[in-house]
């Protein structure tokens, strides 16, 4: 029996234990009553686990729950959702084939009789859109949106219920711009003001010192440590993440780039936009050998666009460009393979990754030409080539032969990236590589980018994050509408020219080259 008013929900010593890993080990955890309740850990730290023992999804092994003094256990997220508890997931659970309205309400209908209410639907899912400050159309197909309007409809699914108490919000931030963020903020005070008590899980450190409220934080399966947001700084909950003080640092040079041959050169890249205008609008960069390029601006500036059409995944684009010297004409996604390109991309689960594929597949499912004899695999050397990858980028995996589902968020992201260095490329594009993952994995992956530069590839990387762009680019364009509004290199990369750049296209003014 636990009986205490100000605890909603209480986890005790709870254990989940899947084939080959202890995901969860006696894990006690206490959900505050009108509170943002953060959690925070490394990927694999077992966050979305206990998560997914709140909301019905998984079972624990071991160990009891609690919800306002009585034991509670859920067999499926419906009987969790009858008791209260929502849960917003870390990757987007849409149908892209159907209209948002019906994904809003979908396993919660409205009937009239024996018909679906759908003016209810599409009212109720314009009122709440209206709320999120984002009024998409109701009858839109998702499949049309962006990522950042997909998290936000995610978000609104859950909103419209009425008899929430617990809402469990695993990085609902990831794919949202800013403003987007401002606005989810606001969002979930007023649900606290209401009597709701939120989980809030996130990689971005930031963010928790804003919202939240109570910190947990979790260290390989185990509970580490809790306090109040209020009483303790970053420094503390990086410390006790990752067992040390993690920061940061820009990675010194042993190569002169200086010196160093372009492998890559465009000029006036252009993208039409439907309707009229331009995605991409003469924009001009240069590549070189050895580098660690750059690109940094504001959600729709161009930035992913631009690594598209370098990727042949944008035909309808126009320019000209120079690939180790010689003009070249961009060709498929395959031709683009083959010459020696590989893109790491912003949405891992519907780009990156074949879900049911197990890991080792999904690493070597771009260069499968480099282990095949004749018609025949050679498996030993595929196996040998991707366990280099999974040490090489410290993918927390028991057998790779599980299925990629079964690892965490920041490490599937690891998997993509594995996936791309085992073409053997010359140029390497990472769409947002850190996405999802937390400060201790971005530092080794950082640790990878700098590895592989200093061997000799080139890599051009797009990020959001200031603080990151600046540690690992040698070099940085910054675009802005569609435009090229700054180079900046070594002491010209500081976070106001970058923020000031960012902005500068937004009026008039013409790119730079």
């Amino acid at each position: 029996m636990f009986d205490d008013p100000n605890v909603v929900l209480h986890c005790e010593k709870i254990d989940k234990i899947y084939p080959g890993t202890k995901a969860l080990d006696q894990v006690s955890f206490d959900l505050l009553r009108g509170k943002v309740n953060v959690l925070v850990g490394e990927n694999g730290a077992g966050k979305s686990t206990l998560m997914k023992m709140i909301a019905g999804i998984e079972q624990p092994s071991a160990g009891k729950m609690y919800m306002e003094g009585e034991e509670v256990s859920f067999r499926d997220t419906n009987d969790a959702r009858s008791r209260g508890i929502g849960i917003i997931h870390q990757e987007l659970s849409l149908f892209p084939n159907l209209s948002v309205y019906q994904n809003i309400y979908m396993c919660h209908e409205r009937t009239n009789g024996p018909f679906l209410d759908d003016k209810t639907h599409i009212d109720g899912a314009r009122a709440v859109l209206r709320r999120l400050e984002h009024e998409i159309p109701p009858e839109t197909m998702v499949g049309d949106l962006r990522v950042g309007q997909q998290q936000m409809v995610e978000i609104a699914r859950n909103l419209v219920e009425n008899d929430l108490k617990v809402l469990i919000m695993d990085e609902p931030t990831s794919s949202l711009s800013a403003a987007e963020v401002k606005v989810l903020f606001k969002i979930m005070r007023e649900l606290i003001d209401q009597g709701l008590s939120i989980v809030y899980i996130s990689h971005r450190l930031e963010e928790i010192m804003e919202i939240g409220d109570h910190v947990t934080i979790l260290r390989d399966g185990k509970y580490v440590a809790d306090a109040e947001v209020k009483d303790v700084g970053l420094p503390w909950i990086v410390e006790n993440m990752v067992g040390k003080n993690t920061q940061y640092h820009r990675f010194e040079r042993s190569v002169n780039l200086n010196r160093a041959e372009r492998v890559l050169e465009v000029e006036n890249l252009c993208l039409p936009k439907t309707g009229g205008g331009w995605l991409l609008d003469d924009v001009n960069l240069y590549l070189k050998k050895g580098e660690v390029l750059g690109i940094y601006g504001l959600l729709g500036a161009g930035r992913s666009e631009l690594v598209e059409c370098l990727m042949g995944m944008r035909p309808e684009h126009s320019g000209t460009l120079l690939y180790q010297g010689r003009p070249m004409k961009i060709g498929s996604i395959a031709e683009q393979l083959e010459a020696g390109f590989a893109l790491v991309p912003e949405d891992r689960q519907r780009q990156g990754l074949v879900q049911s594929l197990d890991i080792c597949k999904n690493i070597s499912l771009a260069s499968l030409q480099n282990f095949t004899r004749g018609f025949l695999m050679n498996y030993p050397a595929e196996e040998k080539a991707v366990d280099g990858q999974i040490g090489d980028l410290h993918i927390k995996v028991a057998d790779k032969h599980l299925p990629i589902l079964s690892l965490s968020g920041g490490n599937q992201q690891k998997v993509v990236i594995a996936k791309g260095l085992m073409t053997k490329p010359t140029i390497l594009l990472m769409d947002e590589p850190s996405r999802g993952i937390d400060i201790g994995a971005k530092t080794e992956v950082f640790e990878i980018i700098h590895e592989f530069s200093e061997r000799g590839l080139s890599i051009i990387v797009i990020s959001s994050e200031l603080k990151e762009i600046m540690a690992i680019a040698d070099r940085i364009y910054v675009l802005s509408n569609g435009k090229c509004t700054a180079e900046l290199t070594g002491d010209d990369i500081t976070e106001d020219n970058l923020v000031r750049a960012s902005y500068a296209g937004l009026g008039t003014g013409r790119a730079v080259a």
